[in-house]
């Protein structure tokens, strides 16, 4: 069987794989939710859903530092991994040892091609379809219920010291545009390092659950640029995984904007 992953590249397999290691944590959810738990081998610390997943699988690292001896103890049939995620250096090292998927996901389209995919490499074409049309579903909801909400000019953060923000070529500013949240800092690609005076001109600030856990306490810090009400905290999950959470994610971003209206 051949396939062809998000960054073109070809993935030959002898059968549908029943050993799979995925160094993605939302990959990793999706595929449980697809089914697939009784075949993962290996996952990531970063794997925290479900939450009993990581004291059941082996933890081959993180997403950007793997044990590459471990995994090849395991033997996988497939690897799967994230252009984001994972360095170029840690796919060209695996692809060593089995064959490799990489995902490139920028948007809620090709969030439903890789399930889609998914189902197809797996031989679980139903579970997939299921699942994708679960999330246009909702999707078409949620469009419905933004479509005359007011567009509200925003920064999202996801570190402190440096304070870093998700700019412009993400797929959480795919997300804030369908919120209609217009990013200051979309015009900067990625994940950038910003001077919090910028902030002046901001009607909101949502400051991420993750990778930097902000809490209550760092509300406070932010005070001298923008106002306390301006300030909120938000589940940073449904913002960047793009895997079966955008199931519940817009029922999520539906009780954010009644939070702020």
């Amino acid at each position: 069987m051949q396939f062809i992953d998000q960054l073109q590249q070809i993935i030959n397999l002898e059968k549908t794989p029943q050993r799979i290691i995925s160094l993605v944590p939302s990959q990793t959810e999706l595929l449980v939710d697809l089914g697939l738990k009784k075949y993962l081998v290996g996952i990531t610390k970063f794997c925290v859903h479900p939450e009993e997943l990581r004291e059941e699988i082996d933890i081959v690292g993180g997403t950007k530092d793997i044990h590459l001896d471990k995994i090849k103890q395991l033997k996988p049939d497939l690897i799967l991994c994230n252009k984001e995620e994972n360095t170029k250096e840690i796919v060209t090292s695996l692809q060593h040892i089995a064959p490799v998927h990489v995902s490139n996901i920028h948007n809620i389209e090709e969030s439903l091609v890789l399930i889609k995919q998914y189902g197809e490499i797996f031989s679980i074409e139903k579970n997939a379809a299921s699942l994708i049309e679960d999330i246009k579903e909702e999707y078409n909801s949620f469009t419905k219920f933004i479509e005359n909400k007011p567009n509200r000019k925003i920064a999202y953060f996801i570190w402190r010291k440096p304070w870093m923000v998700a700019g412009g070529n993400t797929f959480i500013n795919e997300l804030l545009q369908l919120n209609h949240f217009k990013n200051i800092f979309e015009a900067t690609p990625r994940y950038p390092e910003v001077d919090l005076k910028d902030l002046k001109e901001v009607d909101l600030v949502l400051l991420s659950s993750e990778p930097f856990p902000f809490k209550e306490k760092h509300i406070q810090e932010l005070t001298a640029y923008v106002s306390k009400d301006k300030i909120k905290l938000v589940d940073g999950e449904y913002f960047s995984w793009y895997g079966s959470r955008l199931k519940n994610a817009f029922t999520y971003f539906k009780q954010l904007h009644y939070s702020i209206t």
